[in-house]
């Protein structure tokens, strides 16, 4: 059957029934949830082509193929990523062969699932990227003669959008774009019905709706805040319920019958295809059938409804007025700041009196790291707001995508703006295997990439999912940068990405080498044509021959130039390899400073007078 039946079938107003889950039904067979059920297309044919046939005498119209998780990214997972085309063919083979066995009237869904990792704006993965994923997909299946493409169970707008623009690329087979939500319809980051189906609209689906949850009933109370917005035929495949473990079995609580009910509601209340997700059986299939025969169901349009997100960016606080860090910088002052480790226990005492020197040095802010190479110390929030009210001088938090989900990184974020604090250095963190608890978990939701993106939204007064928040946050937002990075044209991209997302000034890994840093700064002065963001170099003045050791071979993102490892190995005395140290500092403080717009010291073991002499002399007035 070409492709173009269903779309004539689809304009003529034909309501359609989709298949139901066939991984519940190659669980069922035996196919343990360690194998690949897409790999089955190869491996296992003839289970494949039994399912659908049951799917098919259930009275389904549509058949979705086997290949949910046929991206490259999952494939690689399993070491299939080499048989991803053959896999996509096969999917689409054994659906066309089950519907020629029968002889039944039936399309075939080339079935594209979530990639499986974060996109930009929240992920390390760029759009175009993940365009070139899913088309690669799309093509195989569209070249193994689809009917249609469906969009599966996304819960990120933005990479749907991605897989509905890699669909259209591919050719003119009508896509079916279907998001899962929670009970009260929101998507991922709390985006509502009316808005994402819409953006759906927009991009081009030619069906759009919804698929999974927990059950019909939420599907059901969503279909008229969806025919409100979208003339698009709208599609609802849920799940048979909430699954319950029986003897190591997921059980679906909802009966046929149920599943039948459900139908003939959607149907008589404007849906014009439904199916079902994880559970459905063919029986449920079956239930659902006998809808198609007691009801006639009928398209309502949208009535042109002009739908804008429920809440609109605010003007963000102008740069210059978010921080005396901020102003310093926009005024083109050079600036100076110390980092100093939160403590390891409760105690902050001798932190504050550390501090507390370097106001008098005439720092203009204190870096506090965010569990620097996965230690556990105490919260670099909470260290940072005792120097500020105890000291008064301005912090740099450095803030981690490491420990911390979404939600808490959102809640954390807004309890810093609530708190005062406003300069923010986003990054992504060391994982857990370089510290002392390998087998902590790391969350990584997003990388610094998606922590800058959330930082500028909440700059604009909305939260991640599109909803105001009140008043803006006004952070100064900071990035990290490594101009020695091992992958040097990753790194680029990465920052250009960072500046993208709203990144306004930078700090680098220390410099040991100005030669690569200059090659850096050529590649950040031509990003936006106006010189650039400011830059603030990393310096580390080295203690002793050990420390330099230790830098050079145990520090990620540190090149230490042999020469520089030669010179601190001439001394032999403490006090002469801290000289040397400072030396090696002061040359590279003095070569550098012209092309910079400030200075990170780090003070090794938080020994501030070590940094003293890098700074400039505080004339008194």
């Amino acid at each position: 059957m070409t492709p173009s039946t269903f779309q004539r079938a689809l304009d003529e107003g034909e309501c359609f029934l989709f298949d139901g889950s066939t991984a519940t039904a190659l669980h069922d067979r035996g196919i343990t949830l360690q194998r690949s059920f897409e790999e089955c297309n190869l491996k296992a044919p003839d289970l494949l082509l039994a399912i659908h046939g049951e799917f098919l005498a259930a009275g389904a119209q549509v058949l979705t193929t086997n290949t949910w998780g046929a991206n490259r990214l999952k494939l690689a997972a399993r070491g299939l990523e080499g048989q991803l085309d053959a896999i996509n063919r096969e999917g689409v083979a054994l659906a066309k062969q089950a519907i020629a066995q029968q002889g039944s009237r039936a399309w075939v869904a080339g079935c594209i699932g979530p990639l499986g990792v974060r996109i930009e704006p929240w992920g390390p993965t760029s759009f175009e990227e993940a365009r070139a994923l899913f088309r690669e997909q799309a093509e195989a299946l569209a070249g193994a003669g689809a009917d249609l493409i469906v969009l599966e169970a996304f819960e990120d707008l933005n990479e749907i959008h991605q897989a509905i623009l890699a669909a259209r690329e591919v050719g003119s087979l009508p896509v079916a774009a279907l998001m899962t939500t929670n009970d009260d319809g929101q998507a991922l980051f709390g985006a509502e019905p009316e808005w994402f189906i819409k953006q759906l609209d927009t991009w081009g689906a030619d069906l759009v709706g919804l698929i999974g949850g927990n059950g019909p009933a939420p599907q059901l109370r969503l279909l008229e805040r969806l025919k409100a917005v979208t003339a698009r035929p709208i599609v609802l495949q849920p799940n048979p319920g909430l699954p319950h473990q029986v003897d190591g079995r997921l059980i679906y609580g909802a009966s046929p019958e149920y599943l039948g009910g459900f139908a003939a509601r959607a149907l008589a209340a404007g849906a014009r295809a439904v199916g079902g997700c994880s559970g459905t059986t063919p029986a449920h299939i079956r239930a659902m059938r006998g809808a198609f025969r007691q009801e006639r169901a009928f398209v309502q349009g949208g009535g042109g409804f002009e739908l804008k997100p429920h809440e609109q960016p605010q003007p963000e606080v102008p740069f210059a007025y978010r921080s005396r860090f901020s102003l310093k910088l926009a005024q083109g002052e050079f600036v100076h700041t110390v980092e100093l480790v939160p403590p390891k226990g409760m105690e902050y005492d001798k932190l504050v009196a550390k501090t507390r020197q370097c106001r008098a040095l005439g720092v203009d802010a204190i870096n506090v790291p965010d569990g620097p190479r996965a230690m556990a110390r105490m919260s670099a929030l909470a260290t940072a707001l005792i120097i500020e009210q105890q000291v008064g001088l301005e912090t740099i938090l450095h803030y981690a995508c490491r420990d911390r989900n979404l939600l808490g990184m959102q809640s954390d974020l807004l309890g810093a703006a609530g708190l005062g604090l406003r300069n923010i250095l986003a990054v992504t963190g060391d994982p857990p295997k370089l510290g002392p608890y390998p087998q902590a978990t790391a969350v990584f939701d997003v990388d610094a990439i998606g922590l800058v993106n959330m930082l500028k939204r909440l700059n604009t007064g909305l939260d991640l999912g599109g909803a105001g928040i009140g008043k803006p946050t006004s952070f100064s937002v900071g990035v990290g940068a490594n101009p020695v990075a091992p992958d040097l044209e990753r790194e680029k991209a990465r920052f250009r990405y960072k500046v993208e997302a709203g990144a306004q000034w930078a700090i680098t890994q220390p410099v040991f080498d100005a030669e690569s840093l200059f090659r850096f700064l050529d590649f950040t002065e031509s990003l936006d044509g106006r010189g650039g963001l400011p830059i603030i170099a990393g310096i580390w003045p080295l203690k002793s021959l050990r420390n330099a050791e230790f830098m050079a071979n145990e520090v990620p993102g540190v090149f230490m130039p042999p020469a520089l490892l030669a010179r601190m190995a001439k001394w032999s005395s403490a006090e002469d390899q801290i000289k040397e140290g400072l030396a090696i500092a002061q040359e590279i403080i003095e070569t550098i400073r012209p092309r910079i717009r400030g200075l990170q010291l780090s003070a090794p073991f938080g020994q501030v007078e070590l940094v003293a002499p890098l700074l400039p002399k505080r004339e008194d007035t």
